[in-house]
């Protein structure tokens, strides 16, 4: 049976990126970002997760207010809290990002990484 879960997203980050180590090593770095839609007051917010090189790019590149194009897939975690009660988040695992909106005397900047999940 075909299965496809793909995301692809064009926002701006809502604040500056976060990054942080598994025991293992491994970086994960994470941000927000807020995506308007036609119609809507309010924009639709996005968190995402970006591993190894991918993440570490995004650390060194990216800032809150930078327009950024993300394409990865989504994930959904799903844990039992203090209370015994369910919780859910989704978020979305970034396979690559595209700076849109760089200055003129900046360098273009892509990235694509693999999951290290």
């Amino acid at each position: 049976m075909p299965a496809l879960n793909r995301v692809e997203l064009i926002g701006h980050l809502g604040r500056d990126p976060e990054t942080r180590y598994t025991p293992t090593g491994k970086t994960v770095c994470q941000f927000s970002i807020a995506v308007n839609r036609p119609n809507s007051k309010e924009p639709d917010w996005f968190q995402i997760h970006a591993w190894g090189k991918l993440g570490e790019v995004c650390q060194q590149y990216l800032s809150k207010g930078r327009l950024v194009f993300v394409s990865g897939r989504l994930q959904n975690d799903r844990w039992t809290d203090d209370k015994g009660e369910m919780q859910y988040r989704t978020h979305v695992v970034a396979t690559q990002m595209q700076m849109l909106d760089r200055k003129p005397e900046e360098q273009e900047v892509s990235a694509e990484g693999g999951e290290e999940e």
